[in-house]
């Protein structure tokens, strides 16, 4: 039986990030999504121009609560949240989730902090960062933060893979059992993900790629969901999920494309033409 993952994130018609960036490779695997989205904007905001409107948290309730009227939350078996553009989207994302586990139980809260990342610092309204510090871990499950902000959450200096594991059981302790770690380098020419649960470590490195997209962590995300909500492992997951993302860049590079190739890609989501192994550390 397919699963139902309820993925609160913004939109582009044009492109891919947000919720055109995790829809279709959840898709893809089989998986039904229940898309909310929190805006619905002509393209991303990277190239610094774009049409549309932010949505607000009343109409991410209300369409919950729509979801909810068809008797089906008990059917939800996670939720999926990434960029909050105010405080009011942040609050109805964790009624969300307060819902979907009063239905459920067993469901997942997968959430990615986005607060920032290396070179532009916090790039969020005042008081995201916060919010998922202060309220949105502790209700999580899985986060799924980069280096930049798994520093901010946690105040450490991430420096070598020791600091990344104990910044990553610090995260831990404010709440998700599951961390992935999705960026790290920790080897020039390389991207290091590092993946963590009860208690265990696992490392993988990928080859940098001459490109700089907006939209790859919004998959990545999605797709570690699904995959731990498949295997049950971190490391399974991480794999899986590395070298999909892999494969869908490396292609996205070939072809000098500005938008990531999340369709003409998409046999990368099911079967990557890489394969990158994680490794306990």
């Amino acid at each position: 039986m397919a699963e139902n993952i309820l993925s609160i994130q913004s939109w582009v018609s044009y492109g891919h990030v947000g919720n055109a960036s995790a829809m279709f490779p959840l898709q893809r695997l089989g998986a039904e999504v229940w898309a909310v989205n929190t805006v619905q904007f002509s393209n991303h905001t990277g190239y610094g121009a774009w049409r549309g409107q932010v949505f607000s948290g009343d109409l991410v309730r209300e369409c919950v609560a729509g979801i909810a009227d068809r008797g089906v939350l008990g059917r939800c078996d996670a939720v999926l949240s990434g960029y909050v553009g105010g405080a009011d989207i942040g609050d109805a994302i964790l009624d969300a989730v307060a819902r979907v586990k009063a239905a459920n139980p067993a469901a997942l809260y997968c959430c990615d902090p986005v607060i920032g990342d290396d070179g532009r610092g916090v790039y969020v309204r005042p008081g995201i960062a916060e919010f998922f510090r202060d309220s949105a871990l502790a209700l999580a499950d899985i986060a799924t933060p980069n280096r930049f902000e798994l520093e901010w959450l946690t105040g450490r200096t991430i420096a070598s893979l020791a600091d990344a594991k104990a910044a990553i059981t610090a995260l831990q302790a404010m709440g998700p059992r599951c961390v992935l770690l999705t960026s790290f380098e920790s080897q020039p020419g390389h991207i290091g993900m590092v993946a963590a649960e009860g208690g265990g470590f696992w490392h993988l490195e990928t080859p940098l790629l001459p490109l700089s997209i907006n939209g790859a962590g919004d998959a990545i995300c999605a797709l570690y969901l699904l995959h731990r909500m498949r295997t049950g492992s971190a490391a399974a997951a991480l794999s899986a999920a590395a070298s999909s993302v892999f494969g869908l860049l490396a292609r996205t590079a070939e072809a000098g494309s500005r938008e990531i190739l999340t369709v003409a890609a998409q046999e990368e989501f099911v079967a990557p033409s890489r394969v990158f192994t994680a490794r306990p550390v």
